[in-house]
């Protein structure tokens, strides 16, 4: 062999090689980062609003949308672009008077200064769900902490992500910053190639399948995961059933149920299921007869897992793939299955991702809450629950027994759980949720995740006084006699 067909075999060899390929992107990045790094509070506040603007710029998000519901087949293009920009400029404003350069705490009390440091090179693995709007946060977010980013889309929402950094490019030139500074994984996006990205980066952050997020976790790169959702939605004797209602409608329909946060089971109260259901009808759903039930589930769950073709479709798609032929079904709304059981046998009391609502009635609140603990132990532990109450008091009563990190009362469950202006929540689409969802996190995901965080410490002006052993243990031990 020549050796000029050796370099043309060995840089062939390179180019399909995921670790060579990785390799240049991450080196790329991190000469870009490197110059980020020098950046002041003003200037990565413009390089955020210039990120931002890339995807809220009317004429960018309409493309995007489109795209994005072209390439994956998922939800609906009018409210993914609702959902692009409702997001954006929901963390834009979380991230406005935020400071992440230099020192950004000083604690006198305690003698501490705390400086925002970079984490250095993100990878981000993305979902076909959320195409623009989950890469865009991750973007923004990276890049408030002068990191840089990688994206690993999924298959379904590589055109979309390549199109959101062809628009990120040309905002980050405008204002004079590397375009290397935000990059993604060449087409085809495979396994192997993300496995790699992984392993090289400084960070990882995934959102999606939980088979992409138990491999960040397993990368051996410090990971940030987010778990599986299965929202659970009381509505108690106390309830304003008709706003409940309307609000799990909305939510329920929104983007045809791509986001993790819609939700997938409602449990009345008896006292509170007959109205409340009147008024879901009302508000588009349609309950199935139990043979429709039985129809929907055979097609919907072969060999009890959830067909992706039902995913983040609309009702009337749903009805018309299974058969479902009455009239009276919707065209756009949802569909409700009254349910009574929990598990592998009961197929609708798990995550669904469609406008699919299952619909149990119980005794009262306090079943409602054993219930609802059930179905979260089965699927989508650590995620949230909805409380549709009067009574307060409830809410905590949830936050103290069931394992879930949100509580969101009275809101529509999709819109509020990742931050809302009627609520205090970071805007985020990813929701940690905690050792009960196998995460690192239990909040929503925001830039402080994205920050190394290095504390001066000063000695005291007064050292605080050194406890006696009698203050510690004196209770203790005349209780147990030691």
């Amino acid at each position: 062999m020549s050796a000029r067909t050796s370099i043309a075999h060995t840089r062939e060899r390179d180019a399909v090689n995921p670790a060579v390929t990785v390799a240049a992107l991450v080196e790329r990045a991190r000469a870009a980062q490197g110059i980020c790094e020098t950046y002041d509070q003003t200037r990565i506040d413009e390089l955020v609003t210039a990120a931002g603007w890339a995807i809220v710029n009317p004429e960018h998000n309409s493309r995007l949308a489109e795209v994005a519901v072209r390439d994956s087949g998922l939800g609906n293009v009018a409210d993914k672009i609702a959902k692009n920009r409702r997001k954006t400029i929901g963390l834009l404003e979380d991230l406005r008077r935020a400071r992440s350069v230099g020192v950004i705490a000083e604690i006198p009390e305690l003698g501490l200064t705390e400086i925002a440091r970079p984490v250095g090179v993100v990878g981000a693995i993305t979902p076909s769900t959320n195409p623009g709007a989950t890469p865009a946060n991750n973007i923004i977010n990276a890049l408030k902490g002068r990191n840089a980013i990688v994206l690993a889309p999924s298959p379904k929402g590589q055109s979309t992500c390549a199109l959101l950094l062809e628009y990120v490019h040309a905002e980050l030139a405008r204002v004079g910053a590397p375009r290397d500074l935000v990059q993604q994984l060449p087409p085809p996006v495979t396994r192997e190639a993300t496995s790699e990205l992984m392993r090289q980066v400084d960070l990882v952050v995934a959102t999606g399948s939980q088979t992409g997020v138990r491999a960040a976790y397993a990368s051996g790169t410090p990971a940030i995961g987010v778990g599986a959702g299965n929202v659970v939605v009381i509505v108690d004797e106390t309830a304003d059933v008709v706003a409940a209602a309307n609000r799990i409608a909305a939510s329920k329909m929104f983007d045809h149920a791509t986001s993790c946060s819609s939700e997938n089971s409602v449990i009345a109260v008896a006292a509170a299921y007959p109205e409340l259901l009147k008024a879901l009808e009302a508000a588009g759903g349609r309950l199935l007869e139990e043979r429709e039930k039985d129809q929907l589930a055979a097609a919907m769950f072969p060999g009890g897992k959830l067909a992706p073709e039902f995913i983040a479709q609309s009702a009337a798609a749903i009805a018309a793939c299974v058969g479902l032929k009455r009239a009276a079904l919707p065209g756009e709304g949802f569909l409700i299955v009254e349910e009574k059981g929990v598990g592998a046998d009961y197929p609708f009391s798990g995550e669904k991702l469609s406008p699919v609502l299952a619909l149990y009635r119980v005794t009262d609140f306090a079943d409602a809450a054993t219930l609802a603990e059930r179905i979260l132990r089965y699927q989508g532990a650590g995620h949230s629950i909805g409380l549709h109450s009067a009574k307060d008091q409830r809410a905590l009563d949830l936050g103290l027994k069931l394992p879930v990190c949100r509580v969101i009362v009275n809101q529509a469950h999709c819109f509020a759980t990742g931050g809302a202006f009627d609520n205090g929540l970071p805007f985020s689409l990813s929701m940690g949720c905690g050792t009960w969802g196998r995460n690192s996190i239990s909040d929503n995901l925001n830039y402080r995740h994205f920050l190394n965080i290095t504390r001066v410490v000063r000695p005291l002006s007064s050292s605080r006084p050194e406890p006696s052993d009698a203050e510690l243990f004196g209770a203790y031990r005349r209780k147990y006699g030691v």
